[in-house]
């Protein structure tokens, strides 16, 4: 059977490539949802209503039950992408994890998904929601980044070991200004239920300071973020890792423009279209810090590793 539907590499890369691209989706579609205030459209799940799998006719009935409704087409990309793993030609056991983690991710959104529907909303679900699919992007773009190359070229030393630990270091940086900018939306003013009129509890530890101090903190995290990856960049030049120089200077881009939309929105008061950029290309940036990750290579071993290394016969 294997023989008979084997698929080449380039295939499976294209595969791979389309599952990412759904999962990027997926998440745009989902800040769509609750900056419009449709978050509470289909107020159960896994039906819609209590009497229907779908919604009413009603804007914000279609749009939480279109983010549903898409969630199928993701299914079945990741589905493609962990049957595709075994059907590679030549065969690659290293994708066989990463491809299987794809759907069991996306089992567990649908789950997290659920429950914050069932608990209106509660900014810690929702928060959980954004940072699971955060996850499944490192998982989905590993996986398409190994598929699109020989598995001794994944493995193959491509930087100095400061530079790798410090593409390293940028990634968990990027992962806590994530983490601070869900904590910022779920004390600001999108609840995700303003179209349907629901109230939902916001973050307020520190009562009304809440916002702007969560805020200021997440600003000085980004800034900070922003110089290592300049100073990530600098240093790249001197490797012969033109993938990772190149990575570097788009990610910086990237935050330039996220720090500019970020000023702008909360000096206009978080207009939600504006705060939906701000979420769509946080997402592009977290991708880009996944593949400086990856760019940057494994880690190569000190010279004290190097010395008691057995050597070849």
């Amino acid at each position: 059977m294997r023989a008979r539907y084997a698929i080449t590499p380039e295939r499976y890369a294209t595969i791979t490539r389309v599952a990412m691209g759904l999962l990027v989706l997926i998440v745009f579609t989902g800040a769509a949802v609750r900056l419009t205030g449709s978050g509470l459209g289909c107020p159960t799940w896994p039906k819609c209503t209590e009497t229907s799998v779908h919604s009413s006719l009603t804007t914000h009935g279609l749009i939480e039950f279109g983010n549903r409704v898409l969630t199928f087409l993701v299914s079945a990309g990741v589905i493609a992408a962990a049957l595709g793993a075994y059907l590679v030609v030549p065969e690659r056991r290293d994708l066989r994890y990463l491809a299987l983690s794809l759907p069991f991710g996306v089992l567990v959104q649908a789950i997290i998904g659920g429950l914050s529907v069932r608990f209106k909303l509660a900014p810690g679900w929702v928060m959980l929601h954004y940072v699971v699919s955060m996850v499944l992007l490192v998982w989905a773009f590993d996986l398409w980044w190994r598929a699109q190359r020989p598995e001794a070229e994944v493995h193959a030393v491509r930087a100095d070991r400061t530079t790798v630990l410090l593409a390293r270091g940028l990634m968990v940086l990027a992962g806590v200004a994530i983490v601070l900018g869900t904590v910022s939306t779920a004390a600001g003013p999108h609840a995700g239920s303003s179209g349907t009129g629901e109230f939902v509890g916001r973050l307020d530890f520190w009562g009304d300071e809440t916002l702007r101090r969560i805020i200021h903190v997440h600003g000085y995290v980004v800034t900070a973020l922003g110089i290592g990856t300049v100073l990530a960049w600098w240093r790249s030049r001197r490797t012969q890792n033109a993938e990772l120089t190149r990575t570097l200077l788009l990610t910086i881009g990237l935050v330039g423009a996220q720090g500019v939309i970020g000023i702008v929105q909360y000096n206009l008061e978080l207009p939600s279209e504006m705060v939906w950029v701000h979420v769509a290309l946080a997402t592009l940036t977290w991708v880009g810090y996944v593949h400086v990750r990856a760019a940057a290579g494994p880690l190569p071993a000190t010279a004290a590793e190097q010395a008691h290394e057995p050597v070849p016969a």
